[in-house]
């Protein structure tokens, strides 16, 4: 049986490197804030050893920015997340968990502080700008909200210091983690930051002008030709190893912080002006009845994980996988799932009712890698 093809038309917006993406010979897309964002070039398979073994350019223009800026432009990003925004630096990233007046998730963007006054949020898949325009006009702020001209490039893989030090010159590595730069290309001065989606290092590029990404693309193909560039994507494999969430998949609005795991991201008590604020206060008191945890599934490849999957205990549904895939190197399924707390103790032996059937699953401590 064929698989589906996705239909691009102008609704599914293309991105400053579509036509790079298209001569690299792209395979897969999905589609993310109503944009195409590339998923596999080669197979996923062999996307995940060369991102781990080498670099890769990733087409993650998708990663819309919305941004904020006015005298009000810090109260107002701190109605949007539990996590104090009261020492986040000009140069500086925050991973920020953002939520409704419930305290369910909203987005788990990175936010970029610019200046005292102007914030770029780096969001995943939802419309989140809508969100922050309502609280914005609703509450008469003195703020400014809406997308830039903003189309993120990566640059992941271990060899990802080099490439970037060959184009931006050696003070990119002087970039720490979660804070950025501003570095010359070409007449203008671009931001780049120390972040990513994959547990291989490397850099995101806000390229603030769509003129500049195909010169930018191919500037740093040319320098990283002996470093085995190639162009890639986020991939499926690597990500479930590291233990990165992704927003629609593995949380959505039903979800806390909390349970999400990234309590360490909130500091209720201090975030005032948080618009879920109150509710997230009971559920740091109390704790959550669930979580995500990292999970080991028996067997051969599972198939794809194209919904969730129940996650049973002595015949009692106890949870449920939202992301799964084999993994070469740990020769195991790697999975992601929601578990109920009655369960989700390291080494907790369940099952899991894949499409292949029931599979001997084990609960872990922590994420592959």
């Amino acid at each position: 049986m064929n698989s589906p093809v996705l239909s691009i038309s102008r609704r599914t917006r293309q991105t400053p490197f579509t036509n790079r993406v298209t001569e690299n010979g792209v395979k897969a897309y999905s589609v993310y804030n109503h944009m195409l964002l590339p998923t596999v070039f080669d197979s996923v398979e062999a996307d995940y050893r060369h991102l781990k073994d080498h670099v890769q350019l990733w087409d993650v223009a998708c990663e819309r920015q919305v941004e904020v800026r006015g005298p009000d432009a810090a109260r107002l990003l701190q109605m949007l997340t539990p996590r104090d925004l009261g020492t986040l630096q000009v140069g500086q990233c925050y991973y920020t968990p953002m939520v409704d007046e419930t305290g369910g998730m909203l987005n788990d963007p990175l936010t970029l502080k610019l200046a005292a006054d102007r914030y770029w949020i780096s969001v995943a898949d939802s419309d989140l700008l809508y969100w922050i325009k309502g609280l914005a006009y609703g509450l008469r702020l003195e703020v400014d909200v809406d997308e830039p001209d903003v189309s993120p490039l990566a640059i992941q893989g271990p060899k990802a210091d080099d490439l970037a030090a060959r184009v931006f010159g050696e003070a990119v590595r002087d970039i720490r983690f979660f804070r950025f730069a501003r570095l010359p290309f070409e007449g203008h001065e671009l931001i780049v930051a120390r972040s990513g989606y994959s547990k291989q290092g490397g850099f995101e590029i806000y390229v603030d002008d769509s003129d500049l990404g195909e010169p930018l693309w191919d500037a740093l193909f040319a320098a990283g030709a002996d470093l085995g560039v190639r162009a890639g994507g986020p991939n499926l494999i690597e990500r479930i190893e590291a233990g990165l969430l992704s927003y629609g998949n593995d949380m959505t609005r039903e979800n806390t912080p909390h349970e999400c795991g990234l309590g360490k991201f909130c500091q209720t008590q201090s975030a005032i002006g948080c618009v879920g604020r109150d509710a997230l206060l009971r559920v740091a008191v109390e704790g959550p009845i669930r979580q995500i945890r990292s999970l080991s599934i028996a067997g051969e490849a599972v198939p794809p994980c194209t919904g969730p999957w129940t996650v049973f205990a002595g015949g009692e549904k106890v949870g449920r996988v939202t992301s799964a895939a084999w993994s070469p190197d740990f020769e195991t399924n790697v999975a992601i799932g929601m578990i109920r707390m009655t369960h989700w103790n390291p080494g907790t032996e369940v099952e899991v009712d894949t499409p292949d059937g029931m599979r001997p699953t084990t609960i872990r401590d922590s994420s592959f890698i």
